[in-house]
């Protein structure tokens, strides 16, 4: 489970940085240093979260059976993650440029890119949304795609398993909620209604970011994400006694 420290913990660190210089902002309004941060770690630090959706999407295909996934579980892990990495690269591109602008010409310049960044990775969350939904109900109703039925067994849906992957969902739909927002806040510019009204930045971003971690925290991968790895170690354990 190292792969969490780069991911949920990284991204738990950049939203603290994120909120602290958002307080610190609002206590020195006019001082650079607060809103440079605040700009750029709130927008790319859910980034790392979304990552480690993916990660954990493809240990449970790995488990359940990648006969009824469209893309193998290693693949399917690498082309979002990649694509995740594109996203966070364009977003802190823009919180960047934004956040060290001077003019409103320049801020523009930033908020357009970091647009297109969310807008990504909205589209991203839209597919990865998608092909779960598809491999959930492949899976149910014991539908692999064709020529692949051999590709893995038909792993058993333990109750571990069932509650992450709704945990998991509900995870990915307050990721989907906070990106459309901030799409939309976004495309609304820097003297938009949305931007400067504090209480949908609270909910509809903080909100659920906060709500996206703690997901995490009650249901912990370590303890709720089962492999065939874990299970070959048991099999072996009950044998030698």
């Amino acid at each position: 489970m190292w792969w969490l420290f780069p991911t949920v913990i990284l991204g738990g660190i950049g939203e603290i940085l994120g909120w602290t210089g958002r307080l610190w902002s609002a206590e020195n309004i006019l001082h650079e240093t607060p809103f440079m941060i605040q700009i750029a770690t709130t927008i790319i630090a859910p980034t790392f979260i979304l990552a480690a959706n993916f990660i954990i999407f493809g240990r449970i295909i790995d488990t359940l059976g990648g006969a009824y996934s469209r893309l193998p579980p290693r693949l399917y892990s690498r082309i979002f993650l990649s694509c995740d990495i594109v996203s966070l690269m364009v977003q802190a591109a823009g919180g960047g440029i934004a956040a060290g602008s001077t003019t409103l010409e320049e801020a523009n310049v930033g908020g357009n890119t970091m647009l297109g960044g969310i807008t990504f990775q909205l589209c991203l969350i839209t597919v990865y949304m998608a092909l779960a939904c598809e491999f959930l109900i492949r899976y149910h109703c014991n539908k692999p795609f064709p020529n692949r039925e051999n590709a893995t067994e038909r792993g058993q849906l333990s109750t571990r398993s069932l509650t992450m992957i709704l945990g998991l969902a509900f995870n990915a739909t307050c990721l989907f909620i906070r990106a459309i927002y901030r799409t939309i806040e976004l495309s609304d510019g820097w003297n938009g209604r949305i931007i400067n009204t504090q209480i949908y930045f609270n909910v509809l971003d903080g909100g659920m970011v906060v709500l996206a971690i703690y997901t995490f925290n009650f249901i912990h991968p370590g303890l709720f994400l089962e492999s065939k790895f874990k299970k070959k170690v048991v099999t072996k354990s009950e044998d030698n006694i």
